[in-house]
């Protein structure tokens, strides 16, 4: 019985992820070379994390022509169990003309944490882009 629920929920969450890729594409700006490399890609959000003992902040920033209007959002997401749906608790969102900055406020998290942004021209949804760092 246990190995049934156990394959259920490796099918499940095969299946989430799964139509969670194409808005979740795993990638991670901690180092400065990646964030400049990610920072030279247009409409491309760059996310990191700081992380100390009262918290975690999420901050996602995106390099844009200075003549479009960009949106740029950051969330901060927590798992409750494994296979359970990430469940936003802080994001932050900015819209203005050209490179853009979004910061969300410090949380408290103990379960697994993962960082989304989306960022891209704020008036084109069809060409803003998603990425999620990896569990942490």
């Amino acid at each position: 019985m246990r190995t049934r629920i156990a394959a259920v929920m490796m099918t499940v969450a095969g299946i989430a992820g799964l139509s969670a890729a194409p808005a979740m594409a795993a990638t991670t700006a901690t180092s400065e070379a990646d964030t400049v490399a990610c920072a030279s890609v247009l409409n491309r959000p760059c996310i990191t994390h700081q992380v100390d003992s009262e918290g975690i902040v999420g901050i996602a920033q995106v390099n844009a022509d200075p003549n479009q209007l960009t949106m740029v959002q950051v969330e901060v997401r927590t798992q409750q169990a494994w296979g359970s749906p990430w469940e936003t608790i802080a994001s932050a969102t900015t819209v203005r003309l050209g490179s853009a900055q979004a910061v969300t406020p410090k949380v408290t998290a103990t379960a697994p944490r993962i960082i989304c942004a989306t960022a891209g021209p704020a008036l084109d949804v069809s060409k803003q882009v998603t990425t999620c760092t990896h569990p942490f």
